[in-house]
């Protein structure tokens, strides 16, 4: 009779093996942005340098060049609205399957009240507006509400939902489920300004997949990445109800294998239960939102100690501080500060380092600056970090370096900072975003006079 005792597993074996599926315990030499991407299950890009960080680190040799060649360029990766209606970078060639799941799901957007709310037959009428304009079209904002007005109606850019104090057009509140439906991603920016544009100028006949088939597979591609892991895990990642996750793993049920890490219950896929022979050693430094933390569970174990009230926020959210692995576990925050061609970075370790890994951590901050295409600099020191609300997107937490200054502002223009405003607040902006902000207002305002 056949054993029924689960495969025990233990947490630094566990950790060991996503290190080195992930890239992170040495760099990919087979592998391009596009593959990483895949691997990773989408890499986090609200703050694009975040995401180009995250690639490159992972690739031996690459810089942020390559990864923005392969989005422009070469049109292997597309930024679009992801996991969690979030801006990230997919592999073009899984665009099939993120627009399958992510279509299938209830919609990441709050209900908006009624005066703003669109209905069923509203809501489809801007989606076909979306598409047709976008289909041969690399469209600003501003751009796109013409364009949907055009074709629509005056009703579909009505400025009436709440953000960044002032108002946008009603459409914007579909602009993450037009990405979920493949009909919308982002286009280059042009000047300060972001564009959209529609993925089937580069994919054509791309279809998404079927949504149950395709919630399937992205499944499979988490466990493999970030197994073994729980429904519930699943679930806060992908931010779905516990139950639906539920239900996709009981209809896996006979591809996935219930594991023990450390005595706790776990799901991997079936026969997917080797871990490397020893664990894994060495110092890591990893960017704002890094797939590595943000998928990686149990929390409490990435996040060990003093790791928990230092590197997440309030709410538990992994990623709104780059954080500093320590064999494969988060053991300090770090901050980077660009000047030109300089890039000065003080890190934090919340332990004494070894001799060893403070060599490492030089060799790490090496690695930053040449995928930063930077010259980098390392102080080992006190990295305050001001606990805000958490930040929107393209917003960084506020952190001080000794200065006695806040660093808090968009790294990015406000229109390419601003593209997800479905976090239920509103944060404050620099001055120069908010003037930005006014600008477009009295724009639209006088093409409206017009």
């Amino acid at each position: 009779m056949a054993s029924t005792t689960p495969t025990s597993l233990t947490w630094s074996g566990v950790t060991s093996r996503r290190m080195a599926r992930q890239a992170l315990t040495e760099p990919a030499t087979d592998l391009g942005p596009a593959e990483i991407a895949g691997v990773l299950c989408a890499a986090h890009a609200q703050v694009l340098s975040a995401a180009e960080l995250s690639i490159g680190r992972r690739i031996a040799g690459a810089t942020r060049a390559d990864v923005q060649r392969a989005l422009w360029e070469e049109r292997t990766l597309v930024k679009t609205f992801g996991p969690r209606g979030t801006v990230h970078l997919l592999a073009a060639a899984d665009l099939p399957m993120w627009t399958g799941a992510l279509s299938a799901l209830p919609s990441s957007v709050p209900t908006h009240p009624e005066p703003v709310r669109f209905s069923a037959e509203q809501a489809d009428e801007v989606m076909a507006a979306i598409g047709d304009a976008l289909a041969d079209s690399e469209l600003t904002i501003d751009e796109l509400t013409e364009a949907i007005v055009d074709r629509a109606g005056p009703w579909a850019g009505e400025e009436t939902m709440e953000a960044f104090g002032g108002r946008w057009p009603r459409w914007r509140q579909l602009t993450s489920t037009a990405a979920h439906r493949g009909i919308l991603c982002f286009g280059p920016t042009r000047g300060r300004k972001v564009t959209y544009t529609n993925p089937h100028r580069w994919l054509p006949g791309f279809r998404p997949d079927d949504g149950e088939a395709a919630l399937r597979t992205l499944l499979m591609r988490y466990l493999y990445a970030y197994g073994p892991a729980t429904p519930d895990h699943f679930a806060r990642w992908l931010s779905i109800p516990p139950r639906r996750a539920v239900e996709l793993f009981d209809a896996l049920a006979g591809e996935l294998e219930y594991v023990e890490l450390d005595g706790a219950p776990g799901w991997t896929v079936a026969g997917d239960t080797a871990t490397p022979p020893r664990p894994h050693r060495g110092t890591r430094l990893l960017g704002y939102f890094d797939a590595f933390v943000v998928a990686g569970q149990p929390r409490e174990r990435l996040y060990p100690g003093a790791a928990t009230t230092r590197a997440l926020t309030p709410a538990g959210q992994a990623g709104n501080y780059p954080v500093l692995l320590i064999d494969g576990v988060v053991g300090g925050v770090w901050h980077q500060q660009r000047s030109g061609r300089k890039l000065a970075i003080t890190v934090e370790p919340l332990e004494e380092l070894t001799a060893t890994q403070r060599r490492q951590l030089h060799d790490e901050v090496d690695l930053v600056g040449a995928v930063m295409e930077a010259k980098a600099t390392l102080t080992v020191g006190t990295v305050t970090v001001v606990r805000t609300p958490e930040p929107g997107p393209g917003v960084r937490p506020s952190v001080s370096t000794g200065t006695g200054r806040s660093s808090a502002r968009p790294e990015v223009p406000l229109e390419r900072a601003g593209e997800v405003v479905y976090a239920g607040r509103c944060h404050r902006l620099s001055r120069g975003s908010m003037r930005e902000a006014r600008r477009s207002k009295q724009m639209r305002s006088q093409r409206s006079a017009r």
